[in-house]
């Protein structure tokens, strides 16, 4: 597998460090809102990445955070006049709701900042005794980044770059403008934590090293999120992790592109700033993953309504092709393969060939998709009422197996309908009874319902319509 490494800049076959097994860490959200759908996208894209790598038979172990304290948190919770905990609680409830309804599978660990307070202190020390962080009179301790050489090497900018690029709030505490905050000491009315400096709570960007390195060791595969975390959050993990242990912190580095909104950034002032929960008012949230898997991970996306229009269009295809084989199945039977069954499990396994092809060039659902749509082609044409049983469930397996890697067609659907079956029981009596009318109306019904029904000397025969 092929993968493209923001460090490096290029594509690298992806090696793990332990074969058979695979480390991942992605960032994950701070905790004081329901997520938005720039959010969406990482959760989405790098779900996809851990179930990819289950499918080629790997033991994935997949850590994902969550921020529960910070700025954000405390001015909300101030707000609503309750604690930060209890706010933290709540959103992360929240979060499971909508990440279920994406599809999103539950991490090995969900680790919370609030629950490594000592970790992260063990963390600061040993960068302090290193000379990597020094602490302030007032109990506030920053990363020296001056004394750690690769500062930059992620954003590909050296020190003098960044600082003259960057807008920089004033401290005076600070020795450099670069240097970042560990520790932070308490202010009226904050939570905080004893700790050797007084009492306080951790940066933002400690909680990662603090939390990726007791959960996945010192060293880890692959470390993802947005493109907007390259720096400065991502670059502070690397100084702080391997400016405390010596060691490379991550192999591979991923980061998947931004979203525009109707071709316009995202942003609360052009009132084009979505929630993903207000995304489900209108939409199922099977149709969202689908629209962001239907592009490459790094590429930027548009979002619109019509684009997500046009994915569930593509997702309700895809889910008739397969209530269709499902059908056939119920009332298929044993029986020898014919040359258009052969021809079919011939494209069945091009389709197989061409979907991990494409996601092992860097994880491109966007052509995995469409390997999707030429196995439902091949099989519309080639499968039927009489189709032997082993084609049809290749065929059915098959679609089941690889949108199960998108995390796509979960919901499950009964071939035994009650409603149609009861259905069709009225209309056999009707055509016992000869009326006709009767048995013309039900048939109606059953077809708007989405069927095809045929009557035959076996008797009825129903099957989705395609």
């Amino acid at each position: 597998m092929q993968i493209y490494n923001t460090q490096s800049r290029k594509k690298e076959e992806f090696v793990p460090i332990e074969p058979g097994k695979v480390r991942i860490y992605c960032c994950g959200p701070t905790v004081y809102n329901y997520f938005h759908i720039g959010n969406a996208r990482p959760f989405i894209v790098f779900d996809t990445l851990r179930r990819y790598f289950e499918h080629k038979g790997y033991d994935v172990k997949f850590v994902q955070n969550f921020t529960d304290i910070d700025d954000k948190m405390i001015r909300r919770a101030n707000e609503e006049g309750i604690t930060v905990k209890e706010l933290g609680e709540r959103f992360i409830a929240e979060y499971y709701k909508d990440a279920d309804a994406l599809g999103i599978e539950r991490a090995t660990v969900n680790p919370k900042a609030t629950e490594h307070i000592p970790e992260i202190i063990a963390l600061i020390q040993k960068l302090e005794q290193k000379g990597l962080a020094y602490a302030c009179d007032n109990g506030d301790v920053y990363f020296n980044t001056q004394a750690f050489p690769g500062y930059g090497k992620l954003s590909g900018q050296n020190l003098e770059d960044l600082e003259s690029g960057a807008r920089i709030d004033v401290d005076p505490n600070k020795r450099h403008p670069m240097d970042f905050a560990l520790w932070k000491a308490q202010k009226p009315g904050e939570p905080a934590w004893e700790s050797p400096w007084g009492m306080g709570r951790p940066g933002w960007h400690i909680e990662c090293s603090a939390m990726s390195t007791k959960y996945l060791g010192e060293t880890i595969d692959i470390h993802c999120g947005g493109k907007d975390l390259v720096f400065p959050h991502h670059e502070n993990e690397i100084a702080q992790t391997e400016g405390a242990t010596g060691k490379p912190f991550v192999h591979y580095w991923m980061h998947n592109g931004f979203i525009n909104v109707d071709n316009q950034k995202m942003s609360k002032s052009l009132g084009n700033f979505f929630t993903v929960r207000d995304i489900a008012k209108e939409f199922d949230l099977e149709a969202v993953r689908m629209f962001m898997l239907s592009a490459h991970y790094r590429s930027p996306i548009n979002f619109s309504r019509e684009m997500i229009e046009q994915a569930k269009a593509s997702l309700d295809r895809l889910y008739t092709a397969r209530d269709h084989y499902a059908f056939l199945l119920e009332n298929a039977k044993d029986g020898e393969l014919g040359e258009r069954e052969n021809d079919l499990m011939e494209k069945i396994r091009e389709a197989r060939e061409g979907f991990d092809a494409a996601m092992d060039d860097d994880l491109n659902t966007a052509d995995a998709i469409g390997k999707l749509f030429e196995l439902v082609r091949a099989a519309n044409a080639a499968l039927d009422e009489n189709s032997p049983k082993a084609a049809v469930k290749a065929a059915l397996d098959t679609l089941d197996e690889l949108a199960g890697v998108l995390g796509i067609l979960s919901r499950k659907t009964d071939a035994d309908d009650d409603k149609v079956q009861a259905l069709l029981a009225q209309r056999a009596e009707a055509r016992a009874n000869k009326n006709w009318a009767e048995s013309d109306r039900l048939r109606d019904e059953i077809i708007a319902m989405g069927y095809v029904l045929k009557d035959t000397k076996q008797g009825q025969q129903i099957s989705k319509a395609i």
